[in-house]
C-alpha cells in the first residue's frame, strides 16, 4: 500500500464539517476516513488508525500527505513510526503530488456534497459514510483502473 492523506470541508448549517481521508494509491480505494468539527492532529490519527486496521501495511510502506500541522505534529510522526510506515511530504508549495485524493475530493463533492444543503454535521457525516462504502469504494467506476472500481480492481489483482 501506497497511501496519501489529506483534508478537505464540508459546510453544514452547523458550521464546518471538517474530513480526512487516505487513499491506497494502488487501487484508488479509501482506506481510512474521519471527520470533525475541529481540524486537529487526532482527525488525521484517527484515519490513519482505520486505514492500517483495514489494509495492515507491510512494515515500511510510504505514507505521503501535505505539510499541513496535522501531519507534521509530533503524535502524528510517532504513530507513522509505530506502525512502521514511512512519511513523505509535499514539497513547498507544491500542490500536484496530491492529485489522486482532490480527484476523490471533486468525485465527492460533485457527487453528493453540493447537490444537497446539510443541515447537521452528522447527516452530512452519515452520508459522508453512505458514498465511501456504498458506492464509491464498490461501484464507482475508475479510467485509472479500468473502468471498475476499486474493490473490483483489488479483487482482479488479488
Amino acid at each position: 500500500m501506497r497511501a496519501f492523506g489529506t483534508f478537505t470541508y464540508v459546510w453544514t448549517s452547523e458550521g464546518w464539517l471538517y474530513l480526512v481521508v487516505i487513499l491506497d494509491l494502488h487501487s484508488r480505494r479509501v482506506a481510512g476516513w474521519a471527520v470533525s468539527d475541529r481540524m486537529k492532529k487526532d482527525l488525521a490519527i484517527r484515519a490513519l488508525d482505520m486505514a492500517v486496521r483495514l489494509r495492515n501495511p507491510p512494515h515500511g510502506c510510504i505514507f505521503h500527505s501535505d505539510r499541513g500541522s496535522q501531519y507534521c505534529s509530533y503524535d502524528c510522526q510517532k504513530k507513522l513510526q509505530a506502525y512502521g510506515l514511512r512519511p513523505s511530504m509535499s514539497g513547498e508549495g507544491n500542490c500536484y503530488d496530491n492529485s489522486a485524493v482532490e480527484t476523490f475530493f471533486k468525485s465527492l463533492k460533485a457527487e453528493m456534497i453540493w447537490r444537497q444543503s446539510w443541515p447537521t454535521r452528522r447527516q452530512a457525516e452519515a452520508a459522508i459514510f453512505q458514498y465511501i462504502n456504498g458506492f464509491y469504494n464498490s461501484r464507482r467506476r475508475h479510467s485509472y483502473l479500468g473502468g471498475i472500481s476499486p474493490l473490483a480492481f483489488e479483487a482482479k489483482v488479488a
